[in-house]
């Protein structure tokens, strides 16, 4: 049967377990001049968390939204969090959720949200930080 209706786009990574692409963490371990084109199209999972915004007497939440997360270093320089797969997500945190997304377009939401940096892998297995240039370059459009 035939519908009219309109039909709902695939989403862009349908079949994603959250598994850590195996490439990727190698070469985050030895960075070569050809790892932010390799991130630039690389499913990232970017981290979000509930975060409450009312809550009852009883301490319960009564609204809430989910947020992206980022850090601040000893420096106060803020960063984005990102993560390979959901295995080091959850060694940072087994509450948050994981939300794919394009090592591009991760990029371009830290620059978005002020951030100096792309921090990805944060708690392991190899973290790696992007910034100054090479942010730029990994948030732009090809």
């Amino acid at each position: 049967m035939a519908s009219g209706g309109k039909k709902l786009a695939r989403p862009a990574f349908a079949d994603d377990d959250g598994s850590p692409d195996l490439e990727l963490r190698t070469a985050l371990i030895s960075p070569t001049d050809s790892l932010i084109a390799l991130l630039k199209t690389s499913r990232l999972l970017v981290a979000v968390v509930a975060v409450a915004d009312e809550t009852s007497a009883d301490g319960s939440d009564k609204s809430s939204h989910l947020a992206a997360v980022s850090m601040i270093n000893d420096a106060g320089q803020k960063g984005l969090l990102a993560f390979t797969g959901v295995d080091s997500l959850a060694i940072w945190d087994p509450t948050a959720r994981p939300v794919p997304v394009l090592g591009a377009e991760a990029a371009q939401s830290a620059i978005a949200d002020g951030a100096e940096a792309l921090v990805i892998d944060v708690a392991g297995p190899q973290r790696y930080v992007v910034t100054g240039i090479a942010l730029v370059e990994l948030a732009a459009a090809d």
